[in-house]
């Protein structure tokens, strides 16, 4: 094969690529650009939603914790798991609450300065814990968290190929190139729109499927087990905390930090060891002994803007963590339930590997955090720009295809581009689940084949 017949076919292969990644993924981009957008304005949606539950006047003083948690379960009776202190003055404490009488937990907001309860609501009910779960896991749990970290791994393949095919060959102009050129009608309209949209989003687009994989159940776990077992993740600290009998952190609590979620946690010094998720609490002493541990934590420099959770259980802790906007700031510290004294060091970021500060790092800027309304719009940028080139690419699809048919660049027999299937093999090893589905592709191309194979044979000899 002639040098620029290497090169067609290399382009013809790519694009092949390209159009079945695209293909397949568009659906779940949008529904991932749509919610991440959401998202992005969590709270800005909550303020504007529930203004009642999310703003008070300013106190000069507060009220014991004790006294809101006592508050929240006179007007809600059941068990409490959680507090939230505010950041600011004219934010409300939130109480978590899983009601006696059974259903969905609630999340009861409480003014600091008078310990009134200004009412509650069901998280898993608001516009935002909704985009959150379809961004997370399209509402059906496992299955759907494997899916999206799939679409995720293909964006890759889509934004590498696209990249290929965007080189201009030959003569080229800017306009189309480096800028859409919207005079155009028909396909090449969607065509020059898609190639200049797609040179000034990839970037970042690939930055948030790059940040977002860490949440992501298979991908995000090898990560964490990985730099865990480097000495790159979690502080060291954590490995007194008789692991592996402890429960992980954010499997005992709900929520923790991405460095510390499979962190090991500590335990009271009395009791029996447990094995199980602590339950949110009714223990009259664990809720009184929130005071104490609200005075350790200030002596200590931490007075607001933090997660307090309670001991669910005889051997239960108390545990307080910061998770501000800069993950600079975050703090975790552990209080012995019997002792009201301080388990092991505090854990700072800076204790963390550097896997896991790069990380935390990336999680708040993914989310629009670190630098705020400045970096909510940069990160609002490629979730537009996956829009446009859905769309586009869509629109570019259904114009050329023939009637009736899908219309795919048809595979060219006899190539092999060592490159592409070393790049490949690579990506399938630091991403399994990408590895395993191009496994399954691999055996589905080889068997379609076998198969024209057979049918091509039975034509030529007159069979059939």
């Amino acid at each position: 094969m002639t040098a620029s017949g290497r090169s067609a076919a290399l382009y013809r292969t790519v694009w092949r690529w390209h159009f079945w990644a695209g293909l397949i993924v568009a659906p779940f981009l949008l529904v991932l650009a749509t919610t991440g957008a959401i998202y992005l304005f969590n709270d800005e949606l909550n303020d504007a939603v529930y203004p009642e539950l999310r703003f008070v006047p300013p106190a000069a003083r507060t009220v014991p914790v004790s006294r809101m948690i006592g508050a929240a379960l006179t007007a809600h009776p059941g068990a409490v798991s959680r507090v939230d202190l505010p950041a600011a003055p004219d934010r409300p404490a939130v109480v978590f609450v899983a009601p006696a009488g059974g259903g969905e937990p609630l999340r009861v907001s409480v003014d600091p300065g008078s310990g009134r309860v200004l009412g509650s609501l069901v998280y898993a009910r608001t516009l935002v814990a909704w985009a959150e779960e379809l961004h997370g896991s399209l509402m059906i749990g496992t299955v759907g968290d494997r899916i999206v970290e799939l679409a995720a791994c293909w964006t890759l393949v889509l934004l590498v190929t696209g990249a290929i095919l965007w080189c201009p060959r030959g003569r080229w102009r800017a306009a189309g190139v480096l800028w859409p050129r919207l005079t155009g009608t028909g396909r090449r309209f969607w065509r020059e729109l898609h190639g200049p949209v797609g040179l000034w989003t990839g970037a970042l687009i690939g930055f948030l499927i790059l940040t977002g994989l860490p949440w992501a159940g298979v991908s995000g776990d090898l990560l964490q087990r990985g730099s865990a077992a480097l000495g790159v993740g979690y502080p060291a600290s954590f490995r007194t905390h008789a692991a592996p009998e402890s429960l992980p952190m954010k499997t005992a609590l709900g929520t923790a930090p991405w460095t510390l979620e499979a962190a090991p946690m500590p335990r009271s010094h009395a009791g029996h060891a447990g094995h199980e998720a602590p339950l949110p609490t009714d223990d009259a002493g664990a809720i009184a002994g929130v005071d104490r541990v609200t005075a350790l934590l200030a002596a200590e420099g931490m007075t607001g803007g933090y997660r307090l959770f309670l001991p669910g259980d005889a051997t239960g802790v108390y545990t307080a963590y910061t998770y501000p906007d800069r993950p600079e700031g975050q703090r975790t510290i552990y209080v012995d339930r019997y002792r009201f004294a301080r388990i092991g060091p505090e854990v700072r970021f800076a204790d963390y590997g550097w896997v896991g500060r790069a990380t935390e790092l990336g999680v708040q800027i993914h989310m629009g955090n670190y630098f705020g309304r400045a970096n909510q719009l940069l990160m609002l940028v490629p979730c537009v720009g996956i829009w446009l080139l859905v769309v586009s690419g869509v629109a570019m699809w259904w114009k050329r295809r023939p009637r009736g048919r899908v219309g795919a660049p048809p595979p060219i027999s006899g190539t092999r581009f060592a490159g592409l299937v070393a790049a490949l093999a690579v990506a399938g090893a630091v991403l399994p689940l990408f590895g395993a589905s191009l496994l399954v592709l691999g055996a589905a191309d080889l068997l379609a084949g076998m198969w024209r194979g057979r049918v091509g044979d039975a034509a030529a000899s007159g069979i059939g």
